[in-house]
């Protein structure tokens, strides 16, 4: 007789076998330190598209900062001055080794570079105007004179870079400095970048480029390898203007100590050294963050250099990168230096990042506060674009009160800290007015950590 099939028992569906979720433990939600949700983002983003990131601003990493240096101020054994009824001056001369015409600033609180095509011509002529009321300079960036900035600024530097855009006689005879710019804080080493979506006709015909395809400068100038070089180039543009013109040179913070001596020696009248915290319209993300040295230890270094030349204070040092405040500009004379420059200072003072048009903002997959797409050309707030309907929102004499007020701030907390450490002018601040909050500002300042006499590196 056949046996009876026994019916075979069927399998469970897949999604009846899913395990039961295991109790909630936050310690398994402890992001890697090596691998954080930026760089995992980043990695894939790179993955998808075989591109390096490029945008704009200045490096977002935690960096070393005047923040790390205090004043001691005046207390029994030193005499404050009485804000009200004793006098602080601000006056700087610079360019006086050998230009017939030095600049004469009312404060030394500079524009730095920012060229027409990175900015609008609204933002350029709010620049200038402020700075004129201000009794200081505004600076032509890498692209060329403009007819706006020109009227507005009635000391104007003009740059030569290494893209000789818009350079012609003319132009550098209307200058009223020249400055030579051999490399940024941003990217040293790097040459400047404008992506296709700025460059307007007019932005094309000043660079002599194609509209609408993106430009890159060469991150060298094309007729010079060293210092014998660089003193041809500086004698020829101090022939073309009669010797009328100081003549700057810039450079990025990357080896001031061996950079500064070159630039002293090929004859220039003031050196501009520009910290890794320094902003740009556009280049690469890993140059931002990864190439340079911050603005504290590159303006040691370079104090030291024109110390050892017994050229300090005779060939006039501005340093820029990361400056915001009073304190900021007040420290970094202390050191040194004999003026600032200021960028993103002035750009956030016009508006950058300001909560206005956040539509624009969540159109570029950002907020107020994070925005650092200035490469795109899609400014929320009419600075660092070329688009007619998003420049007419930046109003120039608006703009230029707004950083006039700020330029007067910066001023006025410059001489309250000046007089608060006995000083009747701001070069008078020195080293030992300051001591060091961390081990790290210490070294990288050559100051004291504070109750103590150490400095870090120092026999």
């Amino acid at each position: 007789m056949p046996t009876k099939a026994v019916p075979r028992k069927q399998a469970a569906p897949a999604a009846a076998k899913a395990e039961a979720p295991l109790p909630f433990d936050a310690r398994k939600l402890r992001p890697s330190h090596t691998f954080p949700e930026d760089i995992i983002a980043e990695i894939q983003r790179m993955a998808d598209e075989g591109l390096y990131y490029i945008r704009g601003f200045g490096a977002k990493r935690k960096l070393p900062t005047f923040d790390d240096l205090v004043f001691l101020g005046a207390s029994a054994t030193r005499y404050p001055l009485e804000g009200y009824r004793e006098r602080c001056a601000t006056n700087v001369v610079l360019g006086d080794r050998f230009a017939k015409k030095p600049i004469e600033l009312k404060t030394p609180i500079t524009i730095a570079g920012m060229s027409f095509g990175a900015l609008g011509s609204h933002a350029k002529e709010a620049l200038g105007r402020a700075a004129t009321a201000m009794g200081t300079t505004t600076t032509t960036g890498d692209g060329g004179m403009t007819q706006e900035e020109r009227q507005s600024s009635k000391t104007l530097v003009y740059q030569v870079l290494p893209s000789r855009y818009g350079m012609n006689p003319d132009d550098l005879r209307k200058a009223d400095a020249i400055e030579v710019v051999i490399g940024q804080g941003a990217k040293p080493g790097g040459g400047g970048m404008l992506l296709g979506q700025k460059i307007t006709e007019r932005v094309a015909k000043m660079r002599t480029l194609p509209v609408g395809i993106d430009q890159r400068s060469a991150s060298r100038h094309p007729d010079w390898t060293g210092m014998d070089d660089l003193e041809i180039k500086i004698n020829e543009l101090r022939e073309i203007t009669d010797w009328e013109k100081p003549i700057y040179v810039k450079i990025g913070a990357s080896r001031p100590q061996y950079d500064v001596p070159m630039c002293v020696k090929a004859g220039a009248d003031v050196i501009v050294l520009d910290g890794m915290q320094g902003g740009t319209a556009a280049t690469q993300d890993v140059f931002i963050e990864h190439v340079g040295i911050p603005t504290l230890p590159a303006l040691k270094l370079a104090v030291e250099a024109l110390k050892s030349m017994d050229m300090h204070r005779k060939v006039q040092l501005i340093v820029s990168g990361g400056i915001r405040t009073g304190a900021d500009v007040a420290k970094a004379i202390a050191m040194g230096a004999d003026a600032v420059s200021i960028g993103m200072g002035a750009l956030i003072a016009l508006g950058c990042n300001k909560p206005v048009h956040e539509e624009d903002y969540e159109a570029l997959g950002t907020r107020p506060g994070f925005c650092h797409h200035c490469q795109t050309g899609r400014c929320p707030v009419g600075i660092t674009t070329q688009r007619p309907e998003l420049e007419a929102r930046l109003d120039p004499e608006r703009g230029a009160r707004l950083v006039r007020n700020y330029l007067t701030a910066l001023t006025l907390e410059l001489q309250t800290v000046a007089r608060a450490n006995g000083k009747s002018h701001v070069l008078h601040l020195e080293p030992e007015d300051m001591a060091a909050l961390t081990i790290e500002a210490a070294a990288m300042a050559g100051v004291p950590l504070a109750g103590t006499n150490w400095v870090p590196g120092r026999v």
